[in-house]
């Protein structure tokens, strides 16, 4: 088992903060194992919604509840939207005794309740598969190829994983998406996915993708909110500079796990990555993922001109714009939009992230890092905003 302190320490710093922390992210990405770790160090009680005997202890919710105390697991809980309402009530008790983790794969928006219910009582802690802190950086191509679901990334072999990943497509589309209530056929929005994924990393353009599914501009967002809110699509909003230049004011679109991306490309090895169109952009999402991961920022944007200036991922930190440009190449060096970049923007340093494994400098404010360096790097931005 690959322990993963960073997850933990996080659950832990949330809930001495607020009574209840709801550990979210995508399906099968760690949460009950991790869940399960922390529950072994305490007095705890577990509920899994996907089991129907825990459902049936839960037919009088507030009746088995209120007696409890320590710390109380819900795993699945966007199963049981109703909870939400009686959990505020609960811990608004002055005689309260409990602390409450929530387990969840859907965002708060597709689960309506939650943050209206629970506001100024509930801390999220975002959970995605292994990083390359917890796998090592030897593990990288391994961990770009399979992406970070355990069970795809642990895999005897790469079949094995693709195998994995193409049942866990299936099974998300045809029992995962109709328990959130959403009724697309299942075939409808894989064929959209997919589309997406051949789109990964441009700017949305609602139109095309509409054209090619025989659909509305309104049902394409919608559809794309809904991969979006179970957290296997990232929407990158684009950042503004009141500056005169016309800019791109659509957002860009990735598929947030690199081996979720390649099984819907068909992309079994390394070596079909490396020689299909998508490897700078398949590269560019896996990159952006870790950096967005070890800033634990939801401050993270895109910035494109018109012009053709551009910046794959613009960070904001303590008042500050930090930039990066996330390329697969053996020597990247400084371009022309880099520099219009940190002067439209302001950015304080502007860092180009590859996969070799040297960090030197280009320019004033321009330096070149390997990826394996962007834990290290997170964890020096988090301390200048402390």
């Amino acid at each position: 088992m690959i322990p993963r302190p960073t997850g933990i320490a996080e659950i832990d710093r949330t809930l001495a903060i607020h009574p209840i922390a709801a550990l979210v992210g995508p399906r099968q990405c760690g949460k009950t194992t991790l869940a399960r770790m922390i529950a072994e160090r305490q007095p705890s009680t577990y509920f899994d919604l996907e089991n129907p005997v825990d459902l049936r202890r839960l037919t009088a919710p507030l009746s088995v509840l209120q007696e409890l105390s320590g710390l109380v697991i819900i795993d699945e809980v966007q199963r049981r939207p109703d909870l939400f309402e009686l959990l505020r009530v609960l811990v608004d008790r002055p005689q309260n005794a409990a602390r409450f983790l929530l387990l969840g794969s859907a965002s708060p928006h597709l689960v309506k309740g939650v943050s209206e219910s629970l506001a100024g009582r509930i801390g999220f802690i975002d959970l995605a598969g292994f990083d390359l802190s917890e796998v090592g950086a030897a593990a990288r191509d391994r961990l770009w190829l399979r992406g970070g679901f355990p069970r795809s990334f642990l895999a005897a072999d790469d079949s094995a994983s693709q195998a994995w990943r193409q049942d866990f497509v299936r099974t998300f589309l045809e029992r995962d998406i109709p328990q959130l209530g959403i009724t697309i056929p299942a075939e409808t929005l894989r064929r959209f996915w997919t589309m997406v994924a051949h789109c990964h990393g441009q700017v949305w353009n609602a139109a095309q993708l509409a054209r090619s599914m025989g659909t509305s501009e309104l049902t394409a967002r919608r559809y794309l909110d809904i991969l979006s809110g179970a957290y296997v699509v990232r929407i990158l909003p684009p950042w503004f500079e009141n500056i005169r230049k016309r800019q791109v004011k659509a957002p860009k679109t990735y598929i947030r796990d690199s081996g979720i991306l390649h099984a819907l490309l068909q992309l079994t090895t390394l070596s079909d990555v490396q020689s299909h169109p998508k490897l700078g952009a398949s590269w560019e999402g896996f990159a952006l993922e870790h950096v967005v991961g070890a800033l634990k920022t939801r401050d993270a944007y895109f910035w494109a001109t018109h012009g053709g200036a551009e910046l794959d991922l613009l960070i904001r930190a303590a008042g500050k714009n930090y930039g990066f440009e996330l390329k697969y190449a053996d020597a990247p060096g400084a371009s022309r939009s880099m520099h219009v970049a940190i002067e439209d923007l302001s950015l304080e340093h502007l860092w180009v992230v590859y996969p070799g494994t040297q960090e030197y400098a280009l320019a004033d404010r321009i330096s070149v890092v390997p990826l394996d360096s962007i834990p290290r790097l997170g964890h020096t931005l988090q301390q200048s905003k402390e």
